[in-house]
């Protein structure tokens, strides 16, 4: 095996393994209850997250540069819409089934094609705009059996609540990775992963007024450990992307799936039904469609640039 199938093999690795943490971080939020308040949710991912996020700086002798920026307000949107979206996901994942909630979340990279041509202008040819609407036709199968729009129970019905709140969230994260693309353009990525806990943590403390819950001890126990178990599936995430390139590595975003539906059906007693695993096919076909994609179209702008660049 050479180096590069070495390197590979390493970022999938750590890629996967970041998928099975932040299952097991969703698995503890569902499992602390649907009466624990997002706001309150939010402050224990975010605030947890950071012990691990900092001995990780520490450990690679970035804390003392983490903390540069350039961009103060930059971050602070950012941080703004991280935490809305992270918000609506925890309320979503309190109401849904554990496998409904992660296939519903595959729609980030659909609403990222979209917000990437109306925020950023980028170009988006009919292949890909396809691609967006055969996602979202698979969005709409999973979503279906949980909404009850036409028995004047809507917004009685929790899951209805939590396929809007999830999608919500979708659209949310989407957002916040084009501000992410606009931050990386002068922040590095210690400092941009720092500032997302820091700012994250703080808002979320201006949830308290609007009811935070007193805890029982597992509650507890299962929210401190949402936040270790968040962070450090960002450290991996992050660690992932050093040994492979993004095209590489993204398609086993996926196979959070099928730990969500083990997980689901093991600790919660969801069982799957078939709407949500054709709606799921069809998200993840579109969505490894449009990786393939970017993929192709980036090899043949480097292409293009070596061709165009004046040689010596």
């Amino acid at each position: 095996m050479d180096e590069t199938q070495s390197s590979a093999l390493t970022g999938i690795s750590l890629k996967l393994a970041s998928v099975v943490f932040f299952v097991a971080m969703a698995t503890c939020i569902k499992a602390a209850g649907d009466g624990v308040p997002a706001g309150q949710i939010v402050f224990f991912r975010s605030s947890m997250a950071m012990i691990p996020v900092f001995l990780y700086l520490i450990w690679r002798r970035q804390l003392h540069t983490a903390f540069h920026t350039k961009n103060p307000m930059g971050h602070l949107w950012r941080g703004l819409v991280g935490v809305s979206a992270m918000a609506c996901g925890f309320y979503g994942l309190t109401q849904l089934p554990l496998p409904d909630a992660i296939a519903l979340g595959y729609a980030r990279p659909l609403l990222m094609v979209v917000l990437a041509s109306l925020v950023l202008g980028e170009t988006i040819r009919i292949y890909r705009w396809s691609a967006v609407a055969v996602g979202l036709v698979g969005v709409l199968v999973i979503s279906w059996p949980l909404l009850t729009l036409f028995d004047g129970g809507f917004w009685q019905n929790g899951q209805s609540r939590g396929v809007v709140a999830v999608l919500t969230s979708a659209f949310l994260v989407a957002f916040a990775m084009i501000l992410v693309r606009r931050l990386i353009t002068t922040e590095k990525t210690p400092t941009i992963v720092l500032y997302f806990s820091l700012s994250a943590t703080v808002l979320s403390l201006a949830t308290i007024p609007f009811g935070w819950v007193p805890l029982d001890t597992p509650a507890l126990l299962l929210l401190i450990s949402a936040g270790v178990l968040g962070g450090l599936g960002q450290i991996l995430l992050t660690q992932s992307y050093r040994y492979a390139e993004v095209s590489t590595i993204a398609p086993f975003e996926y196979t959070s799936i099928v730990f969500g539906i083990v997980a689901g059906y093991f600790l919660f007693g969801n069982v799957p039904q078939w709407s949500m695993i054709i709606g799921t096919a069809i998200v993840v076909a579109a969505g490894l469609y449009i990786i393939v994609r970017e993929h192709r179209l980036g090899v043949e702008q480097k292409a293009a640039r070596r061709f165009t660049t004046p040689q010596g």
